[in-house]
């Protein structure tokens, strides 16, 4: 998607978005806010509005004594991380590191540490916003708690989030890496899959899927995080994933936050033209494996991913109920990603594919998907996005932003039609 916004102001701080945000409701135009900018759909910027810019703010100040990191509204996940490896600290992020934190968070963030330490959600302390009516305010457990509520998984839908305070964890020493195999051995291996994810202890987390290899041909990757402090039990974890097959490669061993989420950027550089489709499954069932090779065996782009997400250990025992964030129960986020150079004259061939692939997972797919990865058109999904927490998430829209000023990630309200305050 493409928008020319008629207006950026780049905020260097709460003032200018207050400013901002009444400005746009006074002459009656559209408001976007882009903190990484990140979002496939293009929802950071709207043709002829007027957009927030907060990409400047990436200040990241860390108190290791409180294991407390105060992070500018603007910075990205490896913006956080860098501020904190010094500290032998380190956050609860997502898999890439060029994705923007304030977004991660209001969203939920799947991560390679989720398993042990939850949700990059989970792991919010506070947020300063600037609401629709221009005021500022601190949201947490105590001040504005049904704000804090709703910030944590309902997305940049109820104000500008120009700073926020995150909980930071001790892990001296990661193991991580990436195992690939052979399309040949994409049933197998998936089946072995997923007794090990049945199976796996908090401290590890397997994001997998099927991307295109070397050579142009599909293959199964593996992508294991071992966050726990028994390192040899963490090296037998990762090695259990090699006996699934014959490996084409095998790259575990320690390493740091920054570089893992470095390696993931590295595979999905800016400037391509992207579509994504998501849905959640409960597990790896043979319907589920059977659409994975379906995925690898159809691949219309050398660009093209399938990428799956476990949510599993720490993240589900928070209680549903307890922030906005809609399905605690064990399961796999499905990111089915189409990518093409700009260049690329089979642009409707990739988009096919990735929506060929999210309707073959329908039946075995869970009601709702991911927020962050939802399109504006994926209504039957959005619906159900937010679980039993819908009611008051939308009670909470109506309070905090009656107008719907802001919009960043889709709510199931159809109903809604945009007004201006003014």
């Amino acid at each position: 998607m493409s928008s020319r916004p008629g207006v950026i102001v780049r905020c260097a701080g709460p003032a200018e978005a207050q400013a901002t945000v009444l400005a746009a409701q006074e002459y009656g135009v559209p408001l976007t806010v882009r903190g990484g900018g990140h979002d496939w759909a293009g929802r950071a910027l709207s043709d002829g509005g007027l957009t927030i810019d907060l990409s400047g703010l990436r200040r990241v100040t860390v108190d290791p004594e409180t294991k407390v990191a105060e992070v500018a509204g603007g910075a990205t996940a490896a913006d956080l991380v860098a501020a904190t490896q010094p500290f032998g600290l380190t956050a609860a992020t997502g898999s890439a590191g060029s994705v923007g934190m304030a977004g991660l968070i209001l969203g939920g963030g799947y991560g390679p540490l989720s398993g042990r330490f939850g949700l990059a959600a989970d792991n919010l302390l506070s947020a300063q916003v600037v609401l629709a009516d221009g005021s500022v305010v601190t949201a947490d457990t105590e001040r504005e708690p049904e704000l804090f509520w709703a910030l944590r998984g309902g997305g940049g839908n109820f104000g500008v989030v120009t700073s926020m305070r995150v909980r930071l964890h001790a892990v001296p020493t990661l193991l991580s890496g990436l195992v690939l195999f052979g399309w040949e051995q994409a049933g197998s291996v998936l089946a072995g899959l997923a007794d090990i994810l049945s199976e796996s202890p908090d401290e590890l987390t397997v994001q997998s899927g099927v991307l295109p290899g070397p050579d142009g041909k599909p293959v199964v990757f593996l992508s294991p995080t071992w966050s726990g402090d028994d390192l040899t039990v963490g090296e037998r974890a990762l090695a259990r994933l090699d006996t699934l097959g014959t490996p084409l490669v095998s790259q575990v061993g320690s390493t740091t936050v920054p570089a893992m989420l470095a390696g993931i950027d590295a595979q999905f550089p800016f400037g391509r033209h992207v579509e994504i489709r998501t849905c959640s499954v409960s597990s790896l069932t043979s319907g589920v494996r059977d659409t994975l090779s379906l995925a690898g065996s159809t691949l219309t782009s050398p660009h093209s991913a399938v990428s799956l997400h476990s949510l599993h250990g720490a993240a589900t025992r928070v209680p549903v109920s307890d922030t906005a964030f809609g399905n605690r129960d064990p399961h796999l986020m499905i990111e089915i990603i189409a990518q093409w150079d700009p260049d690329d004259t089979h642009a409707a061939e990739h988009r096919a594919w990735a929506g060929d692939l999210a309707d073959a997972l329908e039946p075995e797919a869970l009601p709702g998907g991911y927020p962050n990865l939802l399109g504006p058109d994926a209504v039957a999904q959005i619906t159900h996005a937010y679980g039993p927490n819908t009611e008051r998430l939308l009670t909470a829209k109506h309070r905090y932003d009656p107008y719907n000023v802001f919009h960043a990630t889709p709510l199931p309200d159809p109903s809604w039609t945009r007004r201006t305050a003014r």
